[in-house]
């Protein structure tokens, strides 16, 4: 089943016209009698989706609900619309009172998932496609999407868990192989890690996708000699390949090869010029360079494609409170802690910017916060994770 399908019934009872209405109209009786009968116009309305027809299937969606608007099978058509139109924020609305109306159709709470996920929302998606995988635990759909909102929330363990049954089906595919490979990376499962590796080559056959997927893989263990070699392999194979040259740019500023990441980093905005991570990464690169203007700059453009992105909002605090800008650095520092309370070096970063401020007890408050967060490393050694961290924006673009 499709992840965009209505998957639902029509509410044949509550969709049942009235007996014995009475019509006073100059149409004829077959139009009159469509009028009425919300069934008609719920047939219509999914004819008219499988076609891809939207502006009919909305117009006869909103029909039904006229006749009945405690019809849960139209409102999650609705959302299945605005799904196609990727208004997600719409779509969310109108499956949420599918959702209420119809509690026990495990593909409206999908079609939920999917749309959190859309959203990036990750840790909302979580709670409604594990209760379709309790329902449907044959669902692969499910499964994978659970598995990419436990990897972008950190709960690398429990991803593998919900991964693994998957590896009969799907250890073809390097991007599965990928996904899982870093939840067991994360989660200090090496076997698990030494066996991904391995098949990864077994299937990826040398092409430009392997050698790039390879690299990320390398990246994430960071072995980044390994990484580069990789990733300059998929270059000689396809210098187009999406993602590409954005990892590439990683792996040159691990290796201190400003000017070099620099460049890939433009070469994936030509190709991908909405991917809010390369500004992002700009910006960190910029940062490094003590180019400020052209840091904040690049932060700038991160947040106009991706306003969620705590990354972009921590480099900004960053910068601004090396300027001795104490004030707009706890704005931006507070609204990265709210988009991920648990990003490397937040809460220390927050502690020196209360400092500026003359905020002591407050600033204390926060290096606790960090301390307990850095499992016996120094602050300095934390704040260096961060800046280190893998960007996955190969796996935000799956399912389609």
């Amino acid at each position: 089943m499709s992840l965009l399908s209505a998957a639902v019934r029509p509410a044949r009872a509550r969709l049942a016209t009235e007996a014995g209405a009475a019509q006073q109209s100059t149409s004829s009786p077959a139009i009159a009698k469509k009028r009425m009968d919300p069934q008609a116009w719920f047939a219509e309305g999914q004819t008219a989706l499988q076609s891809g027809d939207l502006d009919a299937a909305e117009a006869a969606f909103r029909q039904v609900l006229k006749a009945d608007p405690r019809a849960g099978s139209a409102y999650s058509n609705l959302g299945v619309i605005a799904m196609r139109r990727k208004d997600w924020d719409h779509a969310i609305t109108l499956l949420q009172k599918a959702e209420k109306l119809e509690p026990k159709l495990a593909g409206i709470r999908l079609n939920i998932g999917l749309v959190e996920y859309r959203r990036g929302n990750y840790a909302a998606a979580i709670a409604p496609l594990s209760s379709v995988l309790r329902d449907q635990p044959d669902s692969q759909q499910a499964r994978y999407l659970l598995g990419l909102c436990q990897v972008f929330t950190k709960k690398y363990a429990e991803a593998v868990t919900v991964l693994e049954p998957l590896w009969p089906q799907k250890s073809d595919d390097v991007l599965y192989l990928y996904l899982i490979d870093i939840a067991a990376v994360e989660s200090g499962q090496k076997e698990l890690d030494e066996k991904i590796l391995s098949r990864m080559i077994e299937a990826g056959g040398g092409t430009p996708e392997f050698h790039l997927i390879m690299g990320k893989a390398f990246l994430n263990r960071s072995e980044v000699g390994e990484a580069k070699a990789e990733l300059e392999r998929a270059a000689g194979g396809n210098p187009n390949l999406a993602y590409l040259h954005f990892n590439l740019g990683i792996t040159y500023m691990r290796l201190g090869e400003n000017e070099r990441a620099e460049a890939e980093f433009h070469r994936d905005i030509a190709l991908e010029p909405d991917l809010a991570d390369n500004y992002e990464q700009l910006g960190v690169l910029y940062s490094r360079m003590q180019r400020d203007e052209d840091a904040e700059k690049a932060f700038h453009e991160a947040l106009d494609r991706d306003a969620k992105s705590a990354g972009a909002y921590l480099g900004m605090a960053k910068l601004y409170q090396k300027q001795k800008k104490p004030q707009p650095a706890l704005r931006m520092v507070d609204t990265a802690l709210r988009l991920s309370a648990d990003i490397y070096g937040g809460h220390f970063l927050r502690g020196r910017i209360l400092m500026q401020l003359g905020r002591q007890e407050e600033a204390r408050v926060e290096f606790a916060a960090a301390q307990k967060g850095m499992e016996g490393q120094l602050n300095k050694e934390r704040e260096s994770r961060e800046d280190d961290r893998v960007p996955n924006p190969e796996l935000t673009q799956q399912p389609q």
